[in-house]
Formats: C-alpha cells, structure tokens, sequence
C-alpha cells in the first residue's frame, strides 16, 4: 500500500462565522496543497472538511498517516467516537444529537478503504506543514469576510 501523510487544519473567524481549510497530501517527496471555505460555518466543520477533501482525493486504499491539531477530529476517528455515534443514531452517550453528523458519515465513508494512524500535533507551535495548513485556511476565511 502506498503510504501517504495528510496534514490539516481549520480556522474560523468567529465561531460561527466565515471559516477556510487547508491540507497538504505527502506522497514520497511530492506534495498537494487544497483549500477553500464557507461563509457561515464552525471551526469543527472546517476541521473535518480538511481531512475529508484529503482523504476524497485517494484513488486507492493507502496507508494514510493523519496528522492535525484537533483534538474533535482525532479523537473522533482514533477513539471511535464517529462510529459510535453512528451506531447511535447520531446521538452521543448523553442521548444528545451528535453534531456535523453530515461531515462525519462522509468522513467515515472516505475513510474506510484506508488505513489510518493518527498523530495529534500542537497548533501554533511551529510545526511547519501545520503552519501552512493553518495560513491557507485563513486566507480562505479571509476571502468570506464581510
């Protein structure tokens, strides 16, 4: 299997409000920047998006390394979350609906002909592809300000 490591990260000016994504596919030493964005959304839906819009672009079962800052996203896929809310119905533990249920069925979906590891990275710290994921989900936040 092809080993491909995904980089990602979300942002939101205001929370609601106008949001961007950016990832970054590594694939050997070559490298796919994709961003974009929406007027009125959550930093969470911009989070998943990020990794979705990757994982959309596999054209075959990889090994996919998923390194990003948010916690929601990583806990949600590495501890099982997603799937349990599924099963769920798309309600939590507390009976509480689970949110952006819309992005997580599609993420789960995207995600399952792969095989996922997961690395948590610390955001604003310097770590460099999270620092790039980071300014283009800006500069697409940017574009949806009013």
């Amino acid at each position: 299997m092809k080993q491909v490591t995904i980089f990602s990260d979300g942002a939101c000016s205001g929370n609601p409000g106008p949001g961007g994504w950016g990832a970054i596919l590594r694939y050997r030493q070559v490298e796919k920047e994709l961003c974009g964005g929406e007027p009125e959304t959550t930093n969470n839906r911009m989070e998943l998006t990020a990794v979705l819009r990757a994982l959309e672009l596999l054209r075959e079962p990889c090994e996919v390394t998923l390194c990003s800052d948010s916690k929601y996203v990583i806990d949600g896929l590495q501890k099982g979350w997603a799937k349990g809310w599924q099963r769920n119905g798309w309600r939590k533990a507390d009976k509480k609906p689970a949110l952006n249920s819309d992005l997580w069925e599609a993420l789960l979906a995207a995600a399952e002909p792969h095989t996922l590891k997961y690395q948590w990275i610390k955001g604003h710290a310097g770590h460099a592809e999270n620092e790039r994921c980071d300014a283009m989900a800006v500069a697409q936040s940017q574009k949806y300000r009013k």
